[in-house]
């Protein structure tokens, strides 16, 4: 139970669950987690500086188009990892790769997409009412966690 293997297997668990979830809640609560990717694209709440207003995305379309592929995104990631949570109780090989690839994912989302895109292009560290980086961060760091310790738990699954 205190194998490196079966901690790796847990925090795949937490974060597969907690992947799914997310996508749980952008489907059924649609709107309001669109709108804050609206806001993000939009700049609307940033300092509106001239020299960075340009970024700003407020194209309907392009908006749904981001955020239908960021539930998608979070949709595989969870797929992934809860594929590798099984992997994991049956011993597969597949098991470590697997885990790697959700979580690799996770931080191209949370890293690349919400910390660099949202956070540095769109500004959003700049507003008080639609700032994701906190969230962000946590994730991108429970995965980079996970990621370390299935890098240094060396033996593979049998």
């Amino acid at each position: 139970m205190g194998s490196p293997q079966a901690v790796v297997a847990v925090l795949t668990a937490i974060t597969g669950v907690y992947m799914g979830l997310v996508v749980f809640g952008n489907v059924t609560d649609y709107e309001t987690n669109r709108a804050f990717v609206q806001h993000v694209f939009a700049m609307d709440t940033t300092f509106q500086s001239p020299n960075t207003m340009y970024r700003a995305i407020t194209d309907p379309t392009l908006v749904t188009i981001a955020y239908v592929l960021i539930i998608a995104w979070e949709a595989v990631t969870a797929a992934v990892l809860l594929t590798a949570l099984v992997a994991w109780l049956r011993g597969r090989p597949a098991a470590r790769p697997l885990s790697t690839v959700g979580w690799v994912m996770q931080v191209l989302l949370f890293g690349g997409g919400f910390i660099v895109v949202g956070g540095e292009w769109f500004l959003m560290w700049q507003s008080k009412d639609w700032n994701g980086l906190s969230a962000a961060f946590q994730n991108f760091v429970i995965a980079s966690v996970g990621l370390i310790l299935l890098r240094l738990s060396t033996k593979d699954v049998q």
